[in-house]
């Protein structure tokens, strides 16, 4: 404890040394009582050990050498203190005076600039950040490898994709034509695209070149015609036979539909046998209990069967018997086969036509298959959930039909012609109206003023 207080005395009493910071305790250092404490062990040293004011000292002259650029003591007067002996007039002459209004005057800094500038003699922190680079090892691995590639005289592909790059071919500005001279080219306004004469890597780099459409754009999903011709009964003023056709037509469809809706009548239909009737109850009602007594009768009959049949067992003899027929079987089998093949050899014509034939029928299963495959191009593929129905037929009957143009009823709709149409040409999913379906009750109110009335 003693040597702490007089390690604060020197810190404190040290000759020329001026603080920026009073402490009121500095008037105690002598006072108070000195604490016994053992210090034979580490941990009592710094417990019991107090180092406030040497680290107060040592804060202090960190302060006085960022601020001032030094210690106080040490500074000379002029640079603390200056005599402040009020404004000096200075007698000049008018001659000097206009010289100095010709010339410019040296600007000098500001005092206040002078205050606030850096003289602290502590440098400031160097940032070690600012001197890193990224991938520093790798890319100085790159150029160590670069430099001995360079010297070997192998260039990079960076290089030698320059080398190789075609040359751009300089076309010479051509005089435009009069429009009177005969001999001139054709041009076509509407025709296809001109050819790109710049260098196609420069058009790559910069991104003018167009992306190649891919072909499978370019494929319609379907080669029906955007708008089909109708029969020519449907004509206002049609010829007989082709009326009669298409009213032909439009009964098959109607049949066929007719034939779907009976169908599902029949398929939902109960059957007269399933209906029930006395007997099938009673017979229900029995059937239990005959069952049972059969049943064990011929689980008896089981049992004595497999006790009949567990008793028999072979005998030796009865199993070489059984091998040797067994071998026989096998070489009688292996004889066969081998006859077989010696008759093939005289079958060769037979067997040629049967590969005839059956290459002829892979013949016709391939043209049947690319024949239907060119008709589901212009059928309507499944899109969605829901089949293509195709639209009905517009048609009048014969006494509907007008002798005029003018006294023609239109039939169908345009919108839904379209619509259907782009279903059919597979643009567009197979669709039907949405359900609206009300979640809550209609509530009916009288209003007041009705009520009042009624």
């Amino acid at each position: 404890m003693a040597a702490v207080k007089r390690l604060k005395r020197v810190a404190a009493l040290q000759p020329g040394f001026i603080s920026f910071k009073w402490s009121a305790e500095s008037d105690d250092l002598n006072s108070g009582r000195r604490k016994r404490v053992n210090k034979n062990k580490k941990k009592n040293w710094n417990k019991h050990s107090d180092i406030q004011d040497v680290e107060e000292f040592l804060d202090d002259v960190r302060l006085q050498e960022r601020t001032t650029g030094g210690l106080i003591s040490e500074k000379p007067d002029y640079s603390l203190f200056f005599v402040d002996i009020g404004e000096q007039k200075k007698s000049v002459l008018p001659e000097v005076q206009e010289r100095k209004k010709g010339k410019k005057s040296k600007s000098r800094p500001l005092r206040i600039d002078l205050i606030l500038q850096h003289d602290s003699l502590v440098p400031p922190p160097k940032d070690v950040l600012a001197y890193q680079q990224p991938n520093a090892k790798k890319l100085r691995r790159i150029a160590e490898n670069a430099e001995k590639l360079a010297a070997m005289g192998v260039l990079p592909r960076r290089q030698k994709l320059l080398l190789n790059r075609r040359p751009a071919t300089k076309t010479s500005k051509a005089k435009t034509a009069a429009n009177n001279f005969p001999d001139r080219p054709y041009y076509d306004l509407w025709g296809g695209e001109a050819k790109e004469t710049a260098d196609p890597y420069y058009l790559e780099q910069t991104g003018k070149s167009c992306v190649k459409r891919p072909e499978k754009l370019n494929v319609k999903p379907s080669i029906l015609p955007a708008v089909e011709v109708i029969a020519p009964g449907g004509s206002y003023n049609p010829d007989f036979f082709s009326h009669q056709a298409l009213l032909l037509e439009a009964h098959e469809v109607e049949v066929m539909r007719e034939r779907a809706e009976l169908r599902i009548e029949r398929q939902l239909a109960v059957k007269q046998e399933d209906t029930a009737t006395e007997e099938t109850v009673f017979e229900e009602l029995v059937e239990g209990l005959v069952e049972e007594e059969e049943e064990e009768e011929e689980e008896e009959e089981d049992v004595s069967i497999r006790g009949g049949l567990q008793q028999e067992k072979k005998t030796e003899k009865e199993r070489k018997r059984e091998r040797a027929d067994k071998i026989k079987s096998q070489q009688k089998q292996a004889a066969r086969v081998f006859t077989d093949k010696k008759q093939q050899l005289f079958q060769l014509r037979s067997i040629q036509a049967t590969l005839k034939r059956r290459e002829q029928r892979t013949r016709e299963r391939v043209a049947q298959r690319k024949a239907n495959q060119e008709a589901e191009k212009s059928m309507p593929r499944r899109l969605g959930r829901l089949k293509f129905q195709a639209q009905d037929l517009e048609i009048q009957l014969s006494d509907e039909i007008p002798g005029s143009l003018r006294t023609l009823k239109p039939e169908g709709s345009v919108l839904k012609d379209r619509f259907k149409s782009m279903q059919k040409r597979n643009m567009i999913e197979p669709r039907e109206r949405a359900k609206f379906k009300r979640r809550h009750k209609v509530k009916y109110v009288e209003k007041r003023a009705f009520r009042e009335i009624t």
